[in-house]
């Protein structure tokens, strides 16, 4: 547990960490984490605001975790509740006043709100004291909730939180409120651009993008982890890959929609020209700002290149397009990236990429069930994809098959 000049430094350094996280997705993470940290709770959740409902944006629980070895990440992913003063959670997001329960199975039937059961009853959790605060912005308009579960004592007993930690998880809150709307801003920036990739490519929906970057953050978290990445680099980095993900196809803003719209299989011409996305989408971060920009750039560039060399566009200047000295094939196109010489960010999104165009509906086939798509990634292991990685994310299919849910295009 954190002494109280701990406390204050840590509430001092998360402000800053937290202007510095740019997906929402990511942000969401870290506020919960070091929420709970900050005040010893077992479990937590954030709900975001959707118009008269709210969303479990992201859910942590350390009881649950060590019982399913961490395999539960997104349990309650899909889970919504209206806002209304039936619930807790709706009772606080409809009158932006906070709630300290200690224990939510004595609520008296004279209250207007009371416990959710089913949650508990569908996870085998047993919840008892908890905190609900309202996220509130400057014009007094709630954009979610942030809900702290089950406080511990020094020995791991459950017991109440105290009125002190309550206004703890206020100025959390008011903290966190400023880093989500800044991370709104950037991620409706990322929708934009985006949109208009959409407006070519009827491939290219808000679910695909979504579902290719989170399955890309999970694979990444599991490679880092296995090579003793440090978590604060981790952290930095599945935030700036998640956003690169979102673009990895965004040079398809200028491929001719007569190549992006035809309802088929393309010829040998289209498949050259479609081929060019990958240089094209390079090109706008050639000139990297940004550790962000050097990740999409990279992601843009590789993600369909090929363990074995044999994909594209190899090695090449993406400004000329024209193959890098020493890298030309006799038949004067360039030499594809082999084995390590992809970065890692393009063969983890080569994967995923590859995994969600498999499992989707496209316009010249029906997605795939999970068996046999499983089975070619499996068969393309060490030829299409980095073996390593095909191998951690076969280990990690609850998690994957929790995001193709909650991100479905549906």
């Amino acid at each position: 547990m954190l002494s109280e000049s701990e406390k204050i430094n840590s509430l001092i350094i998360l402000g800053i960490q937290l202007i510095q996280v740019n997906d929402l997705d990511i942000l969401m993470q870290k506020i919960l984490s070091e929420a709970r940290r900050f005040i010893n709770a077992d479990a937590g959740s954030i709900y975001l605001k959707k118009d008269n409902e709210l969303t479990f944006s992201y859910t942590q629980n350390d009881t649950l975790e060590k019982r399913n070895s961490g395999d539960e990440t997104l349990i309650y992913s899909t889970f919504t509740i209206p806002i209304d003063h039936k619930s807790i959670a709706g009772y606080v997001a409809l009158s932006g006043r906070p709630l300290n329960i200690s224990d939510v199975y004595q609520i008296s039937e004279t209250k207007p709100y009371q416990f959710t059961h089913q949650i508990d009853e569908i996870s085998g959790y047993r919840s008892k004291s908890i905190v609900t605060v309202p996220l509130q912005n400057s014009k007094g308009n709630v954009i979610g909730i942030l809900q702290v579960i089950n406080a511990k004592d020094k020995s791991g007993n459950v017991i109440a939180f105290s009125t002190e930690a309550e206004l703890m998880m206020m100025h959390f809150a008011n903290i966190a409120v400023i880093a989500l709307e800044r991370a709104q801003m950037t991620r409706a920036i990322i929708l934009r651009t985006i949109r208009m990739t959409q407006l070519h490519d009827p491939q290219e929906t808000w679910g695909h993008v979504n579902r290719v970057a989170a399955y890309a953050v999970e694979v990444y978290e599991r490679w880092a982890k296995k090579h003793n990445i440090n978590a604060d680099d981790i952290e930095k980095r599945i935030d700036i890959l998640r956003m690169a993900a979102m673009l990895h196809d965004v040079g398809k803003i200028a491929i001719s929609d007569l190549i992006l719209k035809k309802p088929g299989r393309f010829n040998y011409d289209e498949y050259e020209i479609m081929k060019q996305h990958t240089v094209l989408g390079a090109k706008i971060f050639y000139d990297s700002q940004t550790d962000f920009d050097e990740a999409a750039y990279s992601v843009a560039l590789n993600h369909h290149e090929r363990w074995d060399g044999s994909g594209y566009p190899g090695h090449v200047n993406p400004m000329t397009g024209s193959p890098i000295e020493g890298f030309t094939l006799k038949n004067g196109r360039p030499r594809g990236k082999k084995g390590n010489e992809i970065p890692l960010y393009g063969r983890i999104v080569s994967l995923v990429d590859v995994y969600d165009a498999l499992t989707s509906r496209r316009s010249y086939k029906e997605a795939w069930d999970e068996e046999k798509t499983l089975k070619a990634i499996q068969s393309s292991s060490g030829s299409q994809f980095d073996p390593e990685l095909v191998d951690l994310f076969l280990d990690n299919m609850n998690i994957i098959r929790s995001i193709h849910e909650r991100y479905s295009d549906d």
